[in-house]
């Protein structure tokens, strides 16, 4: 599976640019990445706060017969960019906010906005991801925010955290016949926090 990357600099939301390629483009793959967004959007409505420097990127493919379900994507999702996050920090400190948070020592350094469309009767999965490098908004729901080179002094290039996540993405797609879902729920309930 090839995931052309298309790079913008200013978007309503990565999210909608992909179901646009895909609606009006038929385009069957994708990694939609923008420098700024200035509609993101977060789950039940709520607003993505995007500050440029940061990681604003949808991943879209069809979700066909073989494919994990968009419920288990939900847990796989989670699992594989934690796994990519742990390049660059603690991974002691990292665990998973269900349903779609990253948080690094309590507070959130990631989210997801996972989405599903049917075109010519085909269900495609798009996989919106935020993820903090260099700044974060100020929050006040419970919980604050922070950014992977606050925590660790590292400022990793979004390129390289890109292609870390489709050389992910195509390496779990490719070996489908040996997903395992209990492993993936197994992983993700050790990495979540006890609400």
């Amino acid at each position: 599976m090839n995931f052309e990357i298309l790079k913008l600099k200013s978007v309503t939301s990565t999210n909608d640019v992909a179901i646009n390629l895909i609606k009006e483009k038929k385009k069957l793959t994708g990694c939609i990445c923008s420098d700024l967004q200035t509609k993101g959007r977060g789950t039940r409505g709520k607003k993505w706060i995007s500050e440029k420097g940061n990681l604003f990127l949808t991943l879209f493919f069809p979700i066909d017969d073989n494919c994990p379900s968009f419920h288990e994507f939900s847990i796989i999702n989670p699992v594989i960019i934690l796994d990519i996050i742990k390049n660059y920090c603690d991974e002691e400190k990292l665990r998973l906010k269900f349903p779609n948070d990253i948080m690094y020592d309590g507070k959130k350094i990631c989210g997801f906005l996972q989405e599903l469309i049917i075109q010519n009767k085909r269900k495609f999965l798009i996989i919106g991801i935020g993820l903090n490098i260099v700044s974060n908004p100020n929050i006040n729901n419970g919980y604050k925010a922070t950014n992977i080179y606050l925590e660790t002094n590292i400022k990793p290039s979004i390129d390289e955290i890109i292609d870390l996540i489709i050389s992910s993405y195509k390496n779990f797609l490719v070996n489908l016949d040996t997903y395992n879902y209990e492993n993936f729920k197994k992983k993700a309930e050790k990495l979540s926090i006890k609400q």
